[in-house]
């Protein structure tokens, strides 16, 4: 049975059949809305229902939770319509105007960046143009069917070849092939199908305010192309990156970090370490990164922030810069790196 979907406060409406989520209709109909993750984890694409009723699949109560459900919520990546909707997002423009598509790509290069990072170079076959916006990601898709997520490392303009930086998880189906020396272990020339762009973490450059760019681990992958991006246009939006890690190794990009000031006049970065040891004679800011950002600024009122990273650091990132520092709601951008580990971490259905 199909179902009309209506979204407030712009009028748009698509169908949706009760095997879609209200998120994949939506996509296919060319509509944008906000997400992040796609699998329940990350609550980017969280909106209100106005009216009629959904199903949800599992997901974890870190993105949506039973009172925000109470509350007339719902997590439109995981919402299976069970009627007419009316449910109340944002748009976001600019996403819906590149297709999403399948395509084969040979590994051209892999590069340890530290002791479980490593820089995995795509080739796309010669005759094929992949567009994104910097910022958004891909999946990659396994022999078994399972995907993975990784945000393309480059801007656009650069990307001849494909840059993700993947990070080892132990046990990992993906990463244990990438990192360990085994007989499927991912060697150059290997080829590998991903399904893409994904994503509406990209720059908003509709605003003139002031940018806020917070990466934990290799949630500097989108950033870094997102900066170049911002780099080729000459934007001119005060910007600073603040880029946390436990160890000064997890900073693998640190001396490229280091010369985006030379490219945009109004650029500054701040690394911070959260867990030095003394050998590492770490000198710089300490502690939590999103912490370093509230020492910093006493309010984030007119200010846009773009987060990266491990769910905690995101999660925690939005709540206090919210709360504590005033920051709209709608000004927090964020894509928010999610594991098996972290979906098998209290989901509920």
């Amino acid at each position: 049975m199909t179902f009309s979907v209506t979204i407030q406060p712009s009028g748009h409406q698509f169908s949706a059949v009760q095997e879609d989520t209200v998120l994949a209709a939506a996509l296919r109909a060319g509509i944008g809305l906000p997400y992040g993750c796609r699998n329940g984890a990350c609550g980017s694409c969280k909106g209100r229902l106005v009216s009629g009723h959904v199903e949800h699949a599992v997901h974890q109560a870190s993105a949506l939770s039973p009172e925000e459900k109470l509350q007339g919520y719902a997590l439109f990546c995981c919402a299976h319509p069970l009627d007419d909707l009316v449910i109340e997002a944002r748009e976001v423009k600019g996403a819906g105007d590149i297709p999403i598509r399948k395509l084969p790509c040979r590994v051209a290069g892999v590069e340890t960046v530290a002791p479980d990072v490593v820089v995995a170079l795509l080739q796309l076959p010669a005759a094929e143009r992949f567009q994104y916006l910097a910022g958004q990601y891909i999946e990659l898709i396994l022999k078994d069917g399972k995907r993975r997520s990784y945000s393309m490392a480059r801007a656009p303009h650069l990307a001849d070849q494909v840059e993700l930086h993947i990070r080892h998880v132990p046990g990992g189906a993906f990463t244990d092939q990438v990192f360990a020396p085994t007989p499927t272990q991912m060697r150059v020339r290997d080829i590998l199908r991903f399904e893409g762009p994904l994503g509406t973490f990209f720059l908003r450059d509709d605003s003139d305010k002031p940018i806020v760019l917070l990466a934990s681990g290799t949630g500097f992958a989108p950033i870094k192309a997102l900066i170049e991006d911002c780099i080729l246009k000459q934007v001119r939006r005060p910007m600073v990156l603040y880029w946390g890690g436990r160890r000064p190794h997890d900073l693998y990009m640190h001396e490229l970090a280091l010369t985006f000031s030379d490219k945009l006049p109004d650029f500054r970065y701040v690394p911070v370490i959260s867990d030095a040891l003394p050998e590492d004679r770490w000198s710089g800011r300490s502690g939590f990164v999103h912490r370093a950002v509230l020492e910093d600024f006493a309010d984030l009122s007119n200010h846009q922030v773009y987060a990266c990273g491990a769910p905690v650091v995101v999660d925690s990132a939005r709540r206090d810069f919210i709360q504590e520092r005033n920051l709209p709601p709608d000004e927090f951008y964020a894509d928010a790196f999610t594991t098996e580990a972290d979906l098998a971490r209290d989901p509920i259905a």
